[in-house]
Order: structure tokens, then sequence, then C-alpha cells
């Protein structure tokens, strides 16, 4: 049924080759999950179950990121990878350490900045924090990525876990992880915006005659 969504919600994908830099932590580099089973790697399946062979996914993210290792860990997959698209998808950590939202909103900025710098789109992947962070820090970092979103040309997912926030059985044991029967739906939450960047790549890629 995940698939067929997909599936739908895929008719308009572009068929031109593109590079998906997935830039993101444990949530996305599948913490406590089998190999190859997080997001990024179905992300993958799906683009060539529709157009076999013509994007590539890679998944960078390191669990543990914070946004200050992935704005100085950017620069260098820019240049080697040369991506058409890049997925931020950092800031959980920067919540869960209690660290400065404003440091926070700086850091994704000078990564946002640096990829369209590169000529990439940009997927924006937001977070929400637990209430028991305190509600004056939650209001704070949840901010953050709107106010980015309607600051810079991006494409915006307002929050990687929001299908399955409100199931407790949808982590591991931790609280924080999603369980691999859960990982679909964080797919079917990103793909939107990835499908919508795709299509500016074609429009770039058709203007410049490519």
């Amino acid at each position: 049924m995940l698939f067929l969504a997909f599936a739908l919600l895929a008719t308009a994908l572009p068929a031109s080759a593109a590079t998906i830099l997935v830039f993101g932590d444990s949530l996305s580099a599948g913490y406590g999950l089998p190999p190859q089973s997080g997001w990024p790697y179905l992300l993958q399946r799906q683009l060539d179950a529709l157009e076999p062979g013509a994007h590539r996914v890679i998944d960078a993210s390191v669990s543990g990121e914070t946004t200050a290792g992935g704005a100085s860990r950017l620069p260098r997959l820019l240049e080697r990878h040369r991506p058409d698209v890049v997925v931020l998808a950092l800031g959980a950590n920067d919540g869960l350490r209690g660290l400065p939202p404003k440091a926070m909103e700086t850091n994704l900025e000078r990564m946002i900045l640096m990829a369209k710098q590169s000529g990439c789109e940009v997927v924006l992947v937001g977070m929400r924090l637990p209430p028991n962070l305190g509600p004056d820090y939650t209001a704070e970092f949840d901010a953050v990525y709107p106010r980015l979103a309607a600051r810079y040309p991006v494409h915006f997912v307002p929050f990687l876990l929001e299908a399955i926030a409100l199931d407790p059985d949808a982590f591991q044991e931790d609280g924080l992880h999603p369980v691999l029967e859960a990982v679909p739906k964080l797919s079917q939450t990103v793909w939107p915006a990835i499908a919508s960047a795709l299509e500016a790549v074609r429009k770039r890629g058709a203007a410049s005659g490519r």
C-alpha cells in the first residue's frame, strides 16, 4: 500500500538523472536498523523502480551529528559528489544536547547557502522536540526550520517524524529512533519535497539545454 502511495505521488517525477546527497544524523543513517534499511535506501529503491538507474542517492548521514559538525563536513562532500539535490536533515542532536537554537539556525543557514552556491536544490527537513525539554526552548527550536524555509527557496519538510510521532510502537526502546516497520513512513513524508526538488533540477537542465 505504501508503495502504491509513492507511485501515485511520483507520477510527475522528471526523467533526468540527478545525484541526491542525504545529509543527516542517526534518523537518516538508520541507527539500530539492519544495513540498507534506512529511509535514504528506500528512497533509492523507489527512484530505481520509477526510473531504473537514473538517480543516485548518497547517504552521508552520521549518527550523533550536530549542525556544527555538518557545516564543517559539507564543503568536502559537495566537492566530492557534486550533487544536484542536498537533503539537510540535521538539528535533532543540537536539540537533545540543549545547544543554542540560534547557533543551530546559523549553521543550517550556512549549509543552505553552501549548497545553493554549488548549484544544488535544497530539501530542508525539519525536526521538533519533545515537550520535556521545556516550553521556551522547544518553541525557540521548533521555529528555526519554518523561518529558514521562509527565508530561502528550499523544498521544505516540516517534520521528518510527522507520520509516527504519536505512535510509541513506531520507535525503538530509546523512544527516539524508528523501528524497521516505521521507516517507509519517513520516506513517504520526505517524498513530495524530493519530487519537487527533482522537478526543479529538470527545469534548470531544460533551460540550459542539458
